[in-house]
């Protein structure tokens, strides 16, 4: 589909991306409360408004992600933070779509379904945090929208040091607004291209009771959706803030209830790369498929500053998500056979995923001589129980690859199985996870900065069949049987240690060696059983670059990456297995953040990366190939330039470029997608209260493909437009 006609929008409040340029009255580390500024957010510097920071590499930027209250500029990491204000004047109301804002990040990877929010960071996966809590299963994932989203912090490499099981690649930490003491409101209205248009809103203030305040962020959504796959979104996160003597307590409840079309085929591969000669809206898959996800996740935290000395920090968080898929079955299996697309599958789906965490961080402030600590402390437990659902049959070919039309228009005359050639389960998986942990960030000097981080894990897992499958095994090859529970016990050790040395006033060299492991323990790998734990190594040299009163910042980054034991899924003699190889990521990447002139931003990186199979026992073929998903550039490129018109501010315009290489459908390495170039466009107006936004993407219309599924390739979207109205009072 092209620019459809409905590009205009009627406005209540302000924009996401303005939704608050404004404070949100809280203190971060023990630091007090920074004075509050007006609800206003413009782009021009004009007298009596607000610039809204749009940087990315801002080295004073403090990271959640750090758990220690770091500024960038001295940890020895990469670590890079896209805030709210740029996402939203390049259009994004997703995370997927701001993610490019960072180097290294690429949509794809195994299991990713084409409607749910799956990341690769430097050719790993990565895991996807809501202020710091787990969002769960990363291969059963869910869509992220940007409701009420401050910032989006990303930890390159691995974080197990600080946050416990988690995949190599990085750690996407997604920060939500805080409640504010002055009260103001806003929201704004987008519409555009396939049938889509959306609303959000917010409102915060003081409640009238001493020092406690209050914020409410609701988004509700509609598309038709690009190549018919429609979806729509409704959320609410009410959230109070209470400072009460030395205690500063949160509250907050994310409920969600998302609608979303599957499209694992995509276009199907045909002689090793997505189809030609067919209809960009064509469709293999099922047409009556559908997805449906609840998430219901209430936090409770509590930062108590016993002294200048001492801070206890306790946060519980419960995590309630709930999927029923009705998909089309992703696997090698289906594939064109003359003119035919045969070995179509459909997958019945109910999940259930359930889990507690509770975490106890006393964080101590002290000096040694003239060295200064900053050491976080903790113990946590992690309790999730999975239950799963499934059965398959098989669907009728499609008689013409060339001319597609699924057969199928209902679920008359569909037999579900459960056999070794129909994927299917009925399981009860349960997961406890003990662990103490310290990580000290020290000042040896005011240029030496030393960071080094230690974590004991206890992993308790196991898997409880209540049906048998024939095909299935344990990890000591006897069958899973309904009833009896296979289990495990881990006992891994993660660490971390970096070094920062601040050379001249703007540059800092560091280098830092990162090990981490990840409980295979999830949904999808269960073909197998409870498999033994992943680790990896990460060593990791930079330079980070600060010039001119850090209107230009530059870091860049050297980083090789062992992975073994990681489980990926492949088909063998037309059954689907899990089979457990070894991996290795070389690579360089830099990340720039210039503000050229007070008028002209641009936010660029590029990311240089070989991702190889390192060892497969079971498929000793694909040594040497590329793991699922992994491109070998990326590079992303947005800039800005505010202008006036008559002496009229206000006035923006700007444009992008977006590259990703060419990248693989498995680790046979025999399908893969090509690379692709896209641009984009925006043009603005703003004003001291209220702002007008247009976005293009897709600038050339061309087609591309945004991951390599098993079967077929995600398409990327065409030519489309958005028009956002916005205002904040």
């Amino acid at each position: 589909m092209g620019l459809t006609s409905s590009l205009i929008a009627l406005t209540l409040a302000h924009s996401a991306a303005a939704q608050d340029s404004l404070p949100s009255g809280g203190e971060q580390d023990g630091i007090a409360d920074a004075p509050t500024l007006p609800p206003v957010q413009v782009r021009a510097a004009t007298p009596g408004q607000v610039v809204q920071d749009d940087n990315v590499n801002d080295p004073d930027q403090v990271a959640a992600v750090s758990k220690t209250g770091t500024a960038l500029k001295d940890l020895p990491a990469s670590v890079q933070v896209i805030p709210r204000a740029l996402m939203t004047e390049q259009g994004a109301t997703m995370l997927r779509q701001g993610v490019s804002n960072a180097s290294g990040v690429n949509v794809g990877g195994q299991d990713t379904k084409g409607y749910y929010d799956h990341f690769l960071i430097r050719g790993l996966n990565a895991q996807i945090y809501n202020d710091g809590f787990s969002d769960g299963d990363l291969l059963g994932g869910i869509s992220h929208s940007l409701n009420g989203v401050e910032h989006i912090e990303i930890l390159e490499g691995p974080g197990s040091a600080l946050f416990g099981s988690g995949p190599p690649g990085g750690t996407i930490n997604i920060v939500h607004y805080t409640p504010s003491s002055d009260f103001h409101y806003g929201g704004n209205i987008q519409s555009g291209s396939f049938g889509t248009i959306s609303g959000s809103g917010y409102v915060t203030g003081p409640t009238g009771i001493s020092g406690l305040n209050y914020r409410v962020d609701a988004t509700v959504s509609r598309s038709d959706g690009f190549r018919d796959l429609a979806s729509r979104d409704e959320e609410i996160r009410p959230a109070f803030e209470w400072k009460l003597d030395n205690h500063k307590i949160n509250f907050s409840l994310d409920a969600r209830d998302i609608h979303e079309t599957p499209d694992s085929y995509g276009l199907i591969y045909f002689h090793g790369s997505p189809i030609t000669n067919v209809s960009i809206d064509s469709k293999y898959s099922t047409p009556f498929a559908f997805a449906r996800g609840n998430y219901v996740r209430p936090t409770l935290t509590d930062e108590w500053k016993v002294n200048d000395f001492l801070t206890i920090n306790n946060r519980f968080s419960y995590l309630h998500r709930s999927l029923d898929v009705l998909g089309n079955g992703d696997s090698t299996s289906t594939k064109v056979s003359g003119n035919e697309v045969v070995g179509r599958q459909l997958r019945q789906q109910d999940d259930s995923d359930n889990s507690f965490d509770y975490q106890l961080e006393p964080v101590w402030r002290f000096g040694t001589g003239s060295v200064k600590h900053t050491l976080l402390t903790g113990f946590e437990y992690q309790h999730q129980t999975i239950d799963t659902e499934r059965t398959t049959a098989d669907l009728p070919n499609i008689p013409n690859a060339f001319a597609p039309v699924p057969p199928e228009t209902s679920l008359a005359g569909l037999a579900f199985l459960c056999d070794a050639k129909h994927s299917c389960d009925n399981d009860h998986l349960v997961a406890n996870y003990y662990s103490v942990y310290a990580t000290d960030q020290i000042d040896v000097t005011d240029k030496l900065k030393v960071r080094a981080g230690v974590r004991k894990d206890w992993w308790d897992t196991s898997l409880t069949p209540n049906i048998t499958v024939p095909g299935r095994f344990d990890t000591e090859g006897q069958p899973l049987v309904a009833g009896v529970t296979d289990s495990r016990n881990d006992a891994p050790v993660s660490w971390n240690i970096g070094v920062l040395y601040k050379a001249l006033p703007w540059m800092s060299p560091y280098f830092g060696v990162s090990k981490s492991h990840l409980a295979n323990f999830n949904s999808e790998n269960t073909q197998n059983g409870i498999g033994a734990p992943e680790s990896a190594l990460q060593y990791e040299a930079g330079i980070k670059f600060s010039f001119l009163d850090d209107r230009y910042v530059l870091n860049t980054a050297l980083f090789d990456v062992e992975r073994d034991n990681v489980a990926a899924l492949t088909t063998i003699n037309n059954v689907e297995s899990v089979v457990f190889d070894s991996q290795r990521t070389k690579g360089a990447e830099a990340s720039l953040d210039a503000s050229i002139t007070s008028q002209w931003h641009v936010v660029a990186n590029f990311t240089a990366q070989d991702a190889k199979i390192t060892d497969n026992p079971q498929g000793v073929a694909s040594v040497g190939n590329h793991p699922q998903g992994a491109p070998a550039y990326i590079a992303n490129l947005w800039t800005t330039y505010d202008f006036s018109i008559a002496g009229l501010p206000g006035f923006h315009v700007g444009a992008g470029v977006n590259y990703v290489s060419k990248t693989y459908s498995d680790i046979t390495n025999v399908n893969s997608i090509p690379s692709y170039v896209i641009a984009n466009a925006a043009l603005g107006y703003e004003t001291r209260r209220w702002g007008v936004d247009l976005n293009i993407h897709n600038l050339t219309d061309r087609r591309y493909f945004i991951a390599a599924n098993a079967a077929g390739a995600y398409v990327g979207e065409s030519l489309s437009a958005f028009v956002n109205l916005h205002a904040n009072f």
